[in-house]
């Protein structure tokens, strides 16, 4: 086994990948100084917002999700998956995967520095902070994006790689809720439907996705909502967005002919969509079985918006991908950097966060076998 004796890596970010990042660095290399510097309070605080609390910490469908069921399994976390494939903490709780992560940090020998905000890393690898001057063989940015601040991630790992010369895709709020100036959602907050949902710019269908879809005070949520937002969002980066629509087709299993013969014998849609939603399609058809039919596959609300990073998942755009080595910066010998802030994003389910600790956990192997080739 690799020691790593003497040598002194400072992670930035004590979230998903900067935590699976210094274990797996421990593990590989027990000899080697792990210290990681975390600008909250408290370590792995935006692990426990996940997943609505549960943590849905991967997917059976997501690459690599066999290496980090593993990594996992080896702090003595068990799992259990749903019928979508996605992976909680048997527990259902995410707070057990933080305190899990943060044990194993204490039993390695792993340092955390909390409320430890870093301002700079210079060419020599000394790392500045409002706690005092770092000095490493390797420093990890696992700082996350711009998306829930509160939690920990507020956009200033992007600044530190910009500063060692990186560039930067243009960042958006993505997996958030869409906002809408109608009065329907308001209408029909709580309600829950299965439809087809497409976003249509300048009248232009550029993404679409069926799935279940909420009803809000402010506009749309759910999973349909969220895996569609990041067009809204990119939309709305132009100085001259374009015209933003969200189409739903609200019964996806019937066609326009079949549902005006379903309204012409029962003179209404409640039977297939509930009186809240029947009504107000109803109301706008003005009695007309054909427009009715047609409002009900092609429903149309207009799009103002996003709910924007506080309410965000996750960051789209990151640093260029194409200006690292695996994990490794080509332009910064023994930089490395993982997880949010690298410009590689995914559906709900569990990718992201899979992502998170597969990029953490193969940065440690990227580091090992650096130092691996220098001895």
């Amino acid at each position: 086994m690799c020691t790593g004796d003497g040598m002194n890596t400072i992670i930035i970010g004590a979230g998903a990948s900067g935590l699976a990042c210094a274990i797996s660095l421990k593990k590989n290399m027990p000899g080697c100084e792990v210290t990681v510097l975390e600008r909250l309070s408290q370590a792995g605080r935006k692990i426990l917002a996940t997943g609505n609390g549960r943590c849905n910490l991967s997917n059976t469908k997501a690459e690599h999700c066999d290496k980090v069921l593993e990594f996992f399994s080896e702090i003595g976390l068990v799992t259990r998956t749903d019928s979508e494939g996605r992976i909680y903490p048997y527990s259902n709780q995410a707070a057990t995967v933080t305190e899990l992560l943060l044990r194993e940090c204490e039993r390695l020998g792993v340092e955390i520095i909390t409320d430890c905000t870093v301002t700079g890393i210079d060419s020599m690898l000394c790392v500045e902070s409002e706690s005092g001057i770092f000095s490493a063989d390797c420093v990890v940015i696992a700082a996350g994006g711009r998306a829930q601040s509160a939690l920990g991630s507020d956009g200033s790992g992007y600044e530190l790689l910009k500063k060692l010369g990186h560039s930067i895709t243009p960042l958006y709020p993505s997996l958030v809720q869409l906002t809408s100036p109608s009065k329907h959602p308001r209408a029909l907050s709580g309600l829950r439907v299965k439809c087809n949902m497409k976003i249509l710019l300048d009248g232009e269908a550029v993404k679409s996705e069926y799935g279940e879809v909420l009803f809000t005070d402010y506009g749309l949520s759910g999973i349909v909502t969220m895996n569609l937002s990041d067009a809204v969002s990119r939309n709305f980066l132009s100085d001259n967005p374009k015209k933003c629509i969200a189409e739903l087709d609200l019964i996806p299993d019937m066609n326009e002919e079949e549902i005006a013969k379903y309204i012409n014998r029962y003179k209404n849609l409640d039977g297939i969509l509930g009186k809240r939603l029947a009504d107000i399609i109803s109301k706008q058809a003005e009695g007309d079985s054909a427009r009715f039919a047609k409002y009900a596959k092609h429903w149309r609300l207009i799009i103002n918006g996003t709910k924007g990073y506080a309410h965000a998942q996750i960051t789209g755009g990151g640093a260029k991908l194409c200006e690292f080595d695996g994990c490794a910066s080509k332009l910064c010998d023994g930089v490395y950097a993982c997880g949010e802030i690298l410009d590689r994003q995914f559906e709900c389910g569990g990718y992201n966060l899979n992502h998170a600790w597969y990029s953490g956990i193969k940065t440690a192997e990227e580091i090992t076998e650096k130092y691996n080739d220098k001895n």
